[in-house]
């Protein structure tokens, strides 16, 4: 590149507008859509790993699309390739084959191909991609505002990660616009710009999550926007209002419904005067207007005024329209008239007013989606989880059911008020009491109801990796598994933590629910957590959980040295994870503060005083009736001893520290298990050898209680009738699940 070259380019990019200036070029620039690129997030380790495979960004304008794929050009050691969908077709794509086949064989480069509106190209032209991706000559990102499950070839979407990008965030857009007056190099730090509040909430509240949308509105309003005496800049709400325009909703307004006969005689219906509406009526007849025009305001009239008050209105103006085409005039002015005596007479509501509440949030609201269990299932339920959850009514009593129909930012909102007249007082009160049944499901289930944002393919031999995995690491606990898994809502992008992980029980199942987010999983021995690495080893390096080798409180230090102190957790998970240590209660506090502000907490906590007892293991018959009541009375005191915070606590010790660590929704539930234990000699030995720190804690409990003969009978009867045998072993476990 020569001087003129540069400059010219550095003039272009000065004179680019304010949207394209602003570009964020790494990571750290880039605002919002923390589900995608989030601290922890697989494309954001992707990313910093330069392993990125075929990726497609689906979302609305000013999301963010481009840019991700800009980040990524500008990240990347591969050598990336832009086309437009729109003005390339085949023959530029075989230009760029060529290029990525050379670059492959002459310097083992991989070349990134990025394919900007991507459902612009037809079925045979992203077939002519396909073998190219499926080799990996290239690797395509593409970005699309259609939906990509049909418009993109499925051979294609199958070989791809799906991220959905979603509107941004008004603390997101909030955040652009103050870089942009703040940036002096790419944006106006280097002017006087003051904006007033009110404009600056009204130029993001149209918006609606576009980031586009809003820096060309900003753009607009300073750059139009002439200094005042003191070089000040001032944007107020009136140039924000010029700035920035709302898109006009559609809808027909053929036929005049300014002339003031006709608005006397609709104002006459609906004052229920039969006098007034026919002589206004008479009038406009008389005077030649159209009998159609007047039906189709009665019409209008029956439903905006009368409603469900008196569902018969609208049935009998039909009739009477239908009626006068039979007729005609002038034996059609009966038809017309008993349609107006019939709209002036009966009872009024107009609680259909309620849809024009409803279009005015549609006009002036942020874009809301559609809840994913309303979502058409019979396209993409299997990549974006459209229609799971949904409620079929007609399966339930009455025909009905509660659940989540409004946009999730519009549960509550009311738009239909039924009046006390009429038919509609019939039906007041069961629509009141839905409604209400309505909202209570909605909190319910609304965060199960989040749509799914991310896809990817299936890999085959990792599932049967997992499958194998999760198989013998869970054989005799999965119903533990199962019921601390169950109180979550893990999506697909989600981070998780595990804690006590042990041989992965819960990391693995984790891990397959979770593919793009990520798994950490804490152990505090150093053998298993090398045995977790090493079996983890058998993933690809992008897919493995991270292994932490440590205690709770030594969490953030292990995140920090990794390189993750950003992280939050969606979701933490464990076994025995607070009450192995007398210093459980202070866990808490590390964990509420590593937990995002939505993210949950479920634990399988073993509660040792409801656990199995050793003197019920003997036969009866074998030992004196004094000495066995005695050496219970020991044992069952062992649990009592208010100086062991390892065995003395309870379920409602364990809620109360939960609560006061500040976790939220703290529910605590009793679980009972009858396993199967082996019990051998060298476990009997460990409950009755001496430690270093003095004898064993069940030693001690019968030190306090029985004499050392007696002791020693105890242990030969346990070695005589219990070593070797495998035996019920009844465990009592507290079931923990609590929100941050």
């Amino acid at each position: 590149m020569d001087l003129f070259e540069k400059a010219r380019q550095e003039q272009v990019e000065r004179e680019a507008p304010l949207a394209a200036r602003l570009r964020p070029r790494t990571l750290d620039e880039f605002v919002g859509q923390e589900h995608v690129v989030g601290p922890g997030r697989l494309l954001r380790r992707a990313i910093q790993a330069d392993q990125i495979s075929s990726l497609i960004f689906y979302g609305p304008p000013g999301t963010g699309k481009t840019t991700l794929a800009r980040i990524i050009a500008n990240t990347t050691h591969s050598q990336f390739v832009t086309l437009n969908a729109v003005l390339a077709g085949v023959a530029q794509l075989r230009e760029v084959v060529a290029e990525a086949r050379e670059q492959r064989n002459l310097y083992d480069r991989r070349t990134i191909l990025f394919v900007d509106e991507v459902h612009r190209w037809n079925k045979a032209q992203q077939d002519s991609m396909l073998p190219w991706v499926e080799n990996g000559t290239i690797i395509m990102i593409g970005a699309t505002t259609e939906n990509p499950w049909f418009s993109v070839n499925p051979p294609l979407l199958s070989r791809s990660r799906v991220f959905q990008l979603v509107p941004l965030t008004d603390d997101a857009l909030y955040a652009i616009a103050e870089r942009a007056l703040t940036d002096s190099e790419r944006g106006y730090g280097n002017l006087q710009v003051q904006i007033e509040r009110d404009a600056l909430e009204h130029l993001v509240h149209v918006a609606s999550g576009d980031a586009r949308s809003l820096l060309n509105a900003l753009e607009l309003a300073i750059e139009t926007t002439a200094p005042n005496e003191d070089g000040i800049i001032a944007v107020d709400m009136a140039v924000a209002e010029e700035s920035i325009q709302q898109r006009a909703v559609l809808y027909d307004r053929q036929g005049d419904y300014h002339f003031d006969t006709i608005s006397a005689f609709i104002k006459s219906l609906r004052g229920s005067d039969p006098d007034a509406a026919l002589y206004w009526l008479a009038k406009m007849v008389h005077a030649g207007e159209d009998p159609r025009f007047i039906l189709r305001r009665m019409l209008i009239s029956a439903s905006e005024d009368i409603g469900l008050a008196d569902p018969q209105a609208l049935v009998v103006v039909q009739a009477a329209a239908n009626a006068f085409e039979r007729v005609g005039l002038p034996e059609g002015q009966f038809h017309l008239a008993q349609a107006a005596l019939y709209l002036a007479t009966t009872e009024k509501s107009n609680a259909t007013m309620g849809y024009f509440d409803a279009l005015e949030a549609v006009r002036s609201e942020r874009r809301d989606e559609v809840p994913t269990h309303l979502k058409d299932a019979s396209r993409d339920k299997e990549g974006f989880g459209h229609g799971e959850g949904y409620r079929y009514p007609h399966a339930f009593r009455d025909h009905w059911v509660a659940q989540q129909y409004l946009p999730e930012a519009l549960q509550g909102q009311v738009y239909y008020r039924p009046s006390d007249q009429g038919y509609e007082r019939s039906i007041r009160d069961r629509v009141e009491r839905r409604r209400e049944e309505q909202l209570a499901a909605a909190i319910e289930l609304s965060a199960s109801a989040r749509e799914v944002l991310t896809f990817s393919p299936e890999d085959r031999a990792m599932e049967r990796w997992l499958a194998r995995t999760v198989d013998s690491s869970a054989r005799g606990m999965a119903d533990l598994r199962k019921r601390v898994l169950a109180p979550l809502v893990l999506q697909r992008h989600h981070l998780v933590l595990d804690l006590h992980a042990g041989s992965g029980l819960l990391t693995w199942e984790a891990l397959r629910r979770v593919p793009e987010g990520g798994v950490w999983a804490l152990e505090p021995q150093a053998k298993l957590a090398q045995a977790l690495v090493e079996q983890a080893e058998q993933l690809g390096e992008l897919l493995r959980p991270t292994v932490l080798q440590g205690e709770i409180q030594d969490l953030p230090a292990l995140l920090r040295q990794a390189g993750h102190e950003d992280v939050r957790f969606d979701a933490v998970v464990g076994r025995n994870a607070l009450t192995r240590s007398d210093s459980w209660q202070a866990r808490l506090a590390v964990l509420h503060q590593l937990l995002d502000a939505e993210g949950s907490l479920s634990l399988a906590e073993v509660v040792p005083s409801g656990g199995q007892r050793l003197y019920a293991l003997p036969q009866s018959a074998s030992l004196d009736a004094d000495l066995r009541e005695r050496w219970a009375a020991a044992e069952d005191a062992l649990y009592g001893n208010i100086h062991d915070p390892m065995v003395n606590w309870s379920s409602r010790d364990l809620k109360q520290a939960l609560t006061d660590a500040g976790f939220r929704q703290v529910s605590i539930s009793a679980h009972e298990t009858l396993d199967e234990l082996l019990v051998t000699r060298s476990q009997i030995e460990r409950w009755f050898a001496p430690t270093e720190q003095g004898p064993a804690r069940y030693m001690a409990a019968l030190q306090a209680h029985l004499a050392p003969e007696e002791i020693a009978q105890i242990e030969e009867l346990l070695r005589r009738q219990v070593a070797g045998q495998v035996l019920p072993w009844r465990r009592a476990i507290a079931l923990v699940h609590a929100l941050r």
